[in-house]
This record gives structure tokens, sequence and C-alpha cells, in this order.
């Protein structure tokens, strides 16, 4: 890669601009000016060096002579380019077992009715240095067009410094020039382009790829025309959640005159449009901007033969596979290029056990093909088939750039017949993600849009059953709306335990930016119970909302004030959530230490209060990208029963976080299963417990374990210690598809794909016998990234895949034994060993079926193990677990 310090050293800069009478570069009457010309593409990982990429080069001659001048302005000028003697070969020197173009003639690579449409000369008519028309023929193919426009492109320059709008093959852009003597140095901002632009990003730019361009093209003048043009294109590719997972691509241009030669003499005419009727009759003006072409591909598998290659990798037995996503994704690669017939075709005609995973898929491909198909199958007046209903709306959740059409058409489905009442919650609440993620790309006042928040923030209102009022409060809680919060405050305060426990939570996932005055007025009354008396986990949950929104210093003193008067579990709770703030250096833990000077506050009678209840933070990675935390905290009744277990884990960079996962196990009204007392506030508290799920932003349906006190004993008296699935299935986490129009002519296509597949399930076991209760969430997750970069010229494919796998599982478990107070609690957060697998694959290929293919990789085990938590859980561990102490195989 070459530098303009390094060029300005190559070409002294002794000869001066001579500009005469045109203020653009001038050719001599009567002259043909001859140059080679060369086109280079490499393809390679970012850091690579040039010399071992893939890609090729074109080279040929390149004729050029002044045709017409204005006879009434000098600076306007018609000039014919004609290429010749064209040459493709490697770009890299290649052994002759690896040489794709051994033994082929330009004609054969190219072939003979492309290599005659390359040419064809064309002509420019350049006013003042720039390209005002660009004349070629109507009926030529896109790609040998193309090929033409690049080379016209490095006709354009002016001859004074500045920035100007400009037109060439990448569109219109912002161009700065640099004039010194005789050297013109022009740098492109590929990023101001205005072309007509195909592909979409990731919802959340964690998930997303960023790309990185930068032209600069390096003239050197002599006799006021080019004497030579070198000019490079970079665009670099990098997965932000691994930026050492990435591509580049480079092209260079370089024109160099070798002669000059007597040539025709001047077409006499007063019009540019005579001249080019005397010349040629089927010459057309074009637009000089790039013209998107894609090559059919003629070997490709059907959709219906691709899916019986994959099939057997996506049976349910096999989910936790990395190539259950690898085959995911190639199957979503596929269905996006399908009709309609031919996706219903496949759904239709597929058993039972897969068909989950097709729908997975088919919703995931996002086209309005695979839509149509969707809806056309999936018949919501039916309750047999809720399992593929409820897989269809996740995955809708899901969506990497949902469409205004998929939001209107799940409003339309609930507002007609639902068979299952639980689709009908999963539904809206799946509305609500969609309407959050539609509003974060500005499309807040899509007709779609409007209609579907008028729709939940209505019935919200005039609802009057508490499952009503949960499934819109959830679809709100998704959402995300800053005209919901009113609502939110008033449920939050004035609503039973559950709803109001919901509202809490609800408030707790806005922006802390949107949390007004209001709402810390309204979470103060709520943990405080000024008007009325709430349940702790709504008040722990004020409490959090409080301190994660800048919280003044009496805010945060007067929660420290009130541990000691709190009930017992509430207390440790309390202040395990305030040292956990301090340790983790979180917003408010400066606020946290002013007040902790005070006496008053930070004393031993307050700090020194008994209980089983904590919240902790810690790092399950730390790197150069991305680093993600996980969270836990459980509260517990003070008879030594579970109220509440999170575990929390967040993704984040410098520009964004992800709210990965959230798993909350919820629990109430147990207390007379052991003859205890209930706390202040929940004696008439029905029997009850759920598992909640955040997965990707997206809050999930609630799943109940059971409701009221004859399920209960029913479930304890059958419980085989099972766990029950929160969420199953493949995700489309990464999706990333761009085409990049290069200046030199091709077109290049990039995707990045990241697919997931999972099983979240989670269990609660009770014992009276051994007054022992255990909860066990399991996280199983197999992912796999793909990224594709493909240089596409029509008489040949280069490029480069990378891809990296992994399989890992996460587990939290707690183990309660409330034969005693304090009661003894041990958390216990562990990661399996986890096979890691990265490729990549650099190829060239031609029609025919040639190919170069060189492959590297690595694969690895990434260590397990058991997360220390903190020292007070590590003690209660080895309390819970003291008959097990002498195993070598037990952390503690």
């Amino acid at each position: 890669s070459w530098s303009t310090a390094e060029y300005i050293r190559i070409y002294p800069t002794a000869i001066k601009i001579r500009r005469g009478h045109t203020t653009g570069p001038s050719l001599n009457n009567d002259k043909l000016y001859k140059f080679t010309y060369s086109a280079e593409v490499y393809v390679d990982q970012v850091k690579a060096s040039l010399q071992k990429s893939a890609g090729y080069r074109i080279s040929s001659g390149v004729d050029v002579s002044l045709l017409w001048r204005n006879p009434e302005n000098d600076d306007d000028q018609l000039i014919k380019i004609a290429i010749r003697d064209v040459q493709v070969e490697n770009v890299n020197e290649r052994p002759a077992d690896k040489n794709i173009f051994k033994g082929k003639s330009t004609e054969k690579i190219i072939r003979k009715e492309y290599l005659e449409a390359l040419q064809r000369p064309i002509v420019l008519e350049v006013v003042r240095g720039k390209v005002k028309n660009f004349y070629s023929y109507e009926n030529e193919p896109g790609f040998t067009q193309n090929i033409k426009r690049g080379l016209a492109s490095l006709f354009q320059l002016q001859l004074h410094s500045g920035t100007v709008r400009e037109v060439d093959i990448s569109g219109n852009c912002n161009t700065t020039y640099h004039v010194r003597q005789d050297q013109v140095t022009k740098v492109k901002a590929l990023d101001s382009c205005e072309i007509e632009k195909q592909g979409f990003t990731s919802h959340n730019k964690i998930l997303d790829v960023t790309t990185k361009a930068t032209s600069a093209t390096i003239y050197v003048l002599e006799d006021s025309f080019i004497k030579s043009v070198k000019a490079e294109e970079n665009y670099v590719l990098l997965l932000n959640s691994r930026r050492k997972t990435g591509a580049k691509i480079v092209s260079k241009q370089r024109l160099e005159l070798k002669s000059v030669e007597a040539g025709p003499g001047l077409i006499a005419a007063k019009q540019v449009a005579s001249v080019i009727k005397t010349l040629d009759s089927s010459y057309v003006a074009m637009t000089l901007v790039a013209e998107p072409v894609k090559s059919e591909c003629k070997k490709c598998p059907s959709l219906s033969e691709h899916w019986k290659s994959i099939r057997e990798h996506l049976h349910p037995d096999k989910l936790s596979k990395a190539e259950a996503a690898r085959s995911f994704l190639s199957f979503i690669q596929n269905i996006r290029k399908a009709t309609k017939e031919e996706i219903l075709q496949i759904i239709r005609s597929e058993k039972k056990e897969l068909l989950p995973q097709v729908v997975d898929a088919v919703t995931s491909a996002q086209t309005p093909e695979s839509l149509e198909a969707i809806l056309e199958f999936l018949d919501f007046k039916d309750a047999s088939t809720s399992i593929l209903q409820e897989r269809f709306l996740y995955a809708c959740g899901f969506a990497s750039h949902p469409s205004e059409n998929l939001l209107k058409s799940l409003t339309a489905t609930f507002k007609g017949d639902i068979a299952n009442e639980e689709m009908r919650e999963t539904l809206v609440i799946v509305m609500g993600a969609l309407i959050r993620k539609l509003c974060e790309r500005e499309g807040c006042k899509l007709p779609a849009v409007v209609e579907a928040k008028r729709l939940i923030l209505s019935r919200l209102e005039k609802a009057k059953k508490d499952d009503n009022v949960r499934m819109y409060l959830l679809a709100l809680k998704n959402a995300l709306l800053p005209e919901a919060i009113p609502l939110l405050l008033k449920y939050a305060e004035s609503g039973e335990g559950p709803i109001s426990n919901l509202a809490a939570t609800a408030l707790q996932r806005y922006d802390p930016s949107l949390l007004t005055k209001e709402v810390k007025e309204t979470m103060n009354r709520i943990y405080h119970q000024n008007r009325q008396v709430h349940e702790k986990t709504v008040r722990t949950t004020a409490a959090a909302i409080i301190l994660n929104s800048n919280p003044s210093y009496m805010e945060v003193k007067n929660i420290l004030l009130s541990i000691g008067e709190l009930p017992l579990e509430m207390n440790k709770y309390m202040l395990s959530m305030i040292q956990d703030i301090l340790n983790f250096e979180m917003p408010s833990s400066k606020t946290v230490r002013q007040v902790l000077k005070d006496m008053r506050v930070h004393n031993y009678d307050r700090f020194a209060k008994m209980g089983s209840s904590s919240a902790y933070s810690g790092y399950v990675t730390r790197g150069p990208d991305v680093s993600s935390t996980y969270s836990l905290d459980i509260l517990y009744s003070g008879s030594g029963i579970l109220r509440r277990s999170n575990v929390n884990i967040h993704v984040f960079d410098r520009n964004a976080e992800l709210h990965a996962s959230q798993v909350v196990i919820e629990a109430q009204g147990l207390e007379s299963i052991i003859a205890a007392t209930p706390d202040e506030g929940e004696e008439n508290l029905d029997s009850f417990a759920g598992m909640s799920a955040i997965l990707f932003d997206v809050q999930l349906r609630p799943v109940t374990f059971f409701q009221g006190y004859g399920d209960l004993m029913s479930k304890m008296l059958s419980a085989t210690g099972d766990p029950i699935s929160v969420v199953k299935g493949l995700i489309l986490l990464t999706d990333h598809s761009q085409e990049i129009q290069l200046q030199s002519g091709p077109r290049a296509s990039t995707e990045f794909l990241g697919g997931l597949a999972i099983d979240i399930s989670g269990g609660m076991e009770f014992s009276l016998w051994y007054r022992e209760s255990k909860t066990n969430v399991k996280n199983r997750i197999a992912m796999f990234i793909a990224g594709n970069i493909e240089v596409d010229s029509f008489f040949m494919k280069t490029g480069m895949e990378t891809t990296l796998e992994v399989e890992t599982a996460l587990d939290f478990i707690s183990t309660v034994q409330f034969s005693q107070y304090p009661f003894l609690v041990c958390m216990q957060m562990d990661k399996v060993e986890s096979p890691f697998r990265r490729y990549v694959t650099k190829y060239e290929s031609l029609p025919s079926g040639r190919r170069y293919t060189a492959k590297r990789g690595k694969a690895e085990l990434l260590a397990g193990n058991e997360f220390p938590l903190h020292q007070e859980n590590s003690n209660m561990c080895r309390k819970v677990f003291g008959a097990k102490s002498d195993s070598s195989s037990s952390w503690f």
C-alpha cells in the first residue's frame, strides 16, 4: 500500500502545471496518447499482507485522443478512450497448479462478446476537468460498462485546491483536491457518496459490522495533461463484537502515459450532438454512476435440495451444536433467494419435529416472500399449532431489520381470532419489541407503528382484568415508549403486587435520561411507602431505579437511613446492593461514598445486619472490543423462602450496550407450607412461582410453574425435578449485508451472519422433608458467525469467508436450607469447557468451475470455570455442601 509521501518522492515535482487557457487538463490537437492501464483487486484479512491475498489483475493498453474542442469554450472537450490488448492474470504469483488462468487466453476467460464490448471506445465530454457526459453503447453488458466508467472517472480532476460535490462511478461524492505544482491529490469521502444502496444492518451495534472506507488518487501532470495516475480504494469491515474477525477489500488502478503519437484530426462542428452523430449514431449519453449488476448462479442448488442436505443438523436433539447454527444461517441465505411457493413447499411437507426450526429460519429471512409464506401457513385460529405460532412470533421479536409490513401483519393478526390466549399475549409482547426497533430506526411515525402504539396504549387504559393489564404492560416493557411512562407510573404505584412489580421493572428498562423528576418522586414514594404498603420486590426495584438514575445526595442518604427499619431480608438485600454499587464502581458510587462520610449513616449497627439475600455483579469477560458482565441478586422472605432470583448478562463496548439475557424466578405466598409468618404487605398473596426472561433486549412471555395452593401441592407431589423450557430455538443475531461499488468497476458484496442455537430452561425444587429449596437456570448455547466477502467481476469471482463457532453452557444454581436462621444460601454460576473454532478461506474461481482455495484454521478448548461471586457466598456454600468438602472436584 503506497502513501502520498512515497508517491511524491517517486515523481519529482519540477514541472509546473501549465494552466494556459484551460482550467482543467487539456489534450493537444491531432495527437494520440497511449497509456498502459491496470486495475487490481485484493481480498484478505484486515492485517494480512497483500502479497498473500486472493484477487486478480486486469491490464490493457488505453488510447486517448481529442475529437472536438468547443470553438467558443476551450474548456469544453470531447475525448475518445479505447481499451485494447486486454490481459487477465493473478494479482500475486501462483504456482502453475494453483493458477486458475493457466492455459486460458483472455478471450476464453472473459468470453468473446464481453471482450468485444470492453474494447468498444467510449467518448467523454469534459468541461473544466469534469466529465459532463459519458457516451457508450446502450445494449452493452453492465459489467463491461462499469469497467469503462471506472477508467473514465480517472480522467476527471480539477487544477485548484478545494472540496466539491462530484459525480463519478462511486456516485455523487464529497471530493477534496490538493494541488501542488505538477501533482494533484484527489481524496474522495466514500461515506458521503449518494448511490443506490442495497443491504441492511443488524439492529444492535454490538452485533453489527463497522465499515471504514478510504479513496485517494494521485495525478502527475505534464504539458497540461495526465502523465500518470495512481488510485487506491480501501474497504475494511470489522465485526464489532470481535474485531479480529474482519476483512478488507483493496482496489488499485494505475494509468501511465507511454507515448504520444500523431493522431486523428479534430471534427469540425459547433455542437456536441453533431459530433457524436458523426462518430456513431448508436452512442447514448449515460450516467457516470455505476449501474447495479450481479451475475446469476447457474449451478446453485434449489431451496429443497439445500434443505435436504442440512435438515438432519436441525433435529431438536442437535440444537446445542454449532453445526445447527451453521445450517440455520445457510438455510436463511437460500430462503432469501426463494419464491413464496418454494418456501411453502418445504413448510407443508416437513415432519413435526423439524417444523419449528423451519419456522425459525423462514421468519428470520425477513423477505416479503418468506413473510407471505409463513402467514399463509400459520393459522392462529388453530390451537394445536401453538408451538409453531410461538416460534414464529419470537423470531419476529428478534428480527434484525424488521419492516413496517411485518408489524402491520402482526397487528392485523392480533385484531383477528386467536384460539390460544398465551399466543395472544405473546403476539402483543412481540409487537412491543417491533415498535421499539422501528422507532430506533426513525420509523416512529410510520402508519403501522402509530397504529400499534395507539392500540396497546388505548387497550391498556381500558383493561379491567389483571391478565389483560399484564399483557399490555409486557408489551410496553418491550416498546419503551416515552409517552407510556405516565401509565407505567400509575400501575407501579397503585396496582396490585404483581402488576405493580411488572410496571416498575418496565420503567427499570428505560434509559435513565428519560426518567423525569416525576418518575424519581414516584419511585421514592414507593420505596419509602409514603402512600401505601408495597411488596419487597416492588420496593427494591424502585430503589434500583433511583440509584441508577443519577440520584441526588438526599435520595441516597434517605435510602441508606432506611436500612435497619426494613424487613430483615430486605435490610440485607439493600446493604448488598449498596456494596455492589461501590465494588463495581457504578455511576452512583461517587454520591454513595459522599453520603457514607456521615457517621449517622455509616455505622456498625446499620452495616452489620444479618440475612441471606444478596446482590452481586462481576465480569464474565473483559476484552479489547467488548466486555460482558453478570449480575446475580437474590431476595428472600423473612421465613427463608425465595421471593426473587435475578440473573442478568449485559454485553457492552464503548458506544453500545446489549441486554443479552435475564432470567428471573419469582415466588410468593409459600409461607403457609412451613407454617411461617409472611412479611409486612405480603399476608394475602396467592401461592405462585414462575419465571420471566429477557433475551437480546426482548422480553419474552413469562412462564408459570404453579398458581394457587392446590396447583402447588399437586406439582410438589408429582414433581420430577425436570426443568421447564423458557425458550428454545434458533436466533439470527448478526445480519449485515452490503453491496460495495468499487471505483475500478467491479461490485463487491459483503455478508456477515451470526446465528445462535439456544435452550434456556429453569426449575424450582422444594423439599419439606429436608427443608431445602433449589432453583436452577440452565443456558445451553451454540453460536456460529460467518463473514463472506466476494468481488464479482463478470469473468471471475474472488473472495474470502471467515467463520467462528463456539458451544458453551452457563448454569446458575441457588440452594437454600431454611431449617435455621439465618438460613444457608449457596449460589453457583458455572461455565463449562467450550470448544472454539475459527477458519479463514480465500478463493478465486472461474465460471467454468476452475477454483483456487487457501484455508487456514485454529481450534481450541476454552477452559470452564465457576465464577467465585463473593466471599460470603463461598463461606455459605462450604456449610451447605459440608459433607462433600473432601471431594477434589468441588470448587469450595
